[in-house]
């Protein structure tokens, strides 16, 4: 039902009006004529006018006029409703065309709808796995950052640890060099005996060759008149020579303890510095091990910098509200 103000004859008298101008009747012109009234009042009165316009199309005019009018008058009619008819014809042609393409294009919109549809879900789950993928890096990330944090500190302790063998590789390189120069100078003054000795003992076995030698001439000379005699003194001379031997023998023997005790010092200085060089290689270990760590470090952070720009630039959906 129409409401109350604007009624059926405000709305016919604005459709000749507008039809007297040459424009096509529509709602929105007819209440610009009229100046006020709700659409859907206006568009109620002006279906009930074409559908009167279109029951009375075929009736001919009042017979009211003259005879020679009314001829004309059904003449004009006639042509006025054949031009009708043809301008209709192509009306409700074009009319099917629109709506034909009108189907179309509601048909297009609808496969459209579903291809954005199915976009739309691709997207949601793309986006659902770039956030999975975007959950694990962030997680492989922290427990890297974690990683690297653990490895930092065990960095600083075996810099820490480090520094306090290098202090003792020091300590102990100032220790062997001191035991290398005291061991060097022992070295030194023990040869220094020896060769002292050894010229004592020379010059002994030199002064007990030539006292020997003078018994022996003794000896030769006495031998004829006192061979008792002789032999003794050929007795005291072998336990003299066999007591000269052997302090020759304890002063090599002493010699060799020395030079044993010299290499044995030379061996203990070498497993020192091989230590120290297993230090060494340790250190570059653990040196390589924290640059791989930083190295892998970096990586995951790259790969975590092209998923976020990968995620920034990947186009999302509209919000639906």
């Amino acid at each position: 039902m129409a409401r109350s103000g604007v009624q059926y004859e405000d709305v016919q008298r604005a459709v000749h009006t507008l039809m007297s101008r040459g424009d096509a009747p529509s709602v929105q012109r007819i209440r610009e004529v009229l100046g006020t009234g709700s659409f859907t009042t206006i568009s109620e009165h002006l279906r009930q006018w074409r559908i009167e316009r279109e029951e009375n199309r075929d009736q001919p005019p009042s017979q009211e006029l003259p005879e020679t009018l009314q001829t004309l008058t059904l003449e004009l009619w006639r042509q006025a409703q054949e031009t009708a008819n043809e301008s209709l014809a192509l009306y409700r042609q074009e009319a099917e065309q629109r709506v034909a393409d009108a189907l179309e294009a509601a048909k297009e919109s609808e496969r459209r709808a579903e291809d954005a549809g199915q976009r739309e879900s691709a997207v949601a789950d793309h986006l659902a796995k770039a956030q999975t993928r975007l959950e694990e890096q962030s997680a492989t990330l922290a427990s890297c950052q974690a990683e690297r944090d653990t490895l930092s500190n065990r960095e600083a302790k075996a810099l820490q640890r480090v520094q306090q063998l290098e202090k003792e590789l020091a300590r102990l390189q100032e220790r062997n060099e001191a035991l290398a120069t005291q061991q060097q100078e022992e070295l030194a003054t023990r040869d220094a005996e020896h060769q002292k000795r050894l010229h004592q003992e020379e010059q002994r076995n030199e002064a007990a060759e030539a006292r020997l030698m003078s018994l022996l001439d003794d000896a030769r000379q006495e031998r004829h008149t006192a061979d008792k005699q002789h032999g003794a003194r050929q007795a005291q001379l072998e336990s003299r020579n066999e007591s000269l031997d052997k302090q020759l023998q304890e002063q090599r023997t002493q010699l060799a303890d020395y030079r044993q005790q010299n290499r044995e010092a030379h061996w203990e200085l070498e497993q020192r510095k091989e230590q120290d060089r297993d230090r060494q290689r340790m250190q570059e270990r653990l040196s390589q091990r924290l640059e791989e760590k930083d190295e892998e470090v970096a990586a995951l952070k790259k790969r975590l910098l092209e998923t976020e720009a990968r995620l920034a630039n990947t186009p999302l959906p509209p919000f639906v509200y």
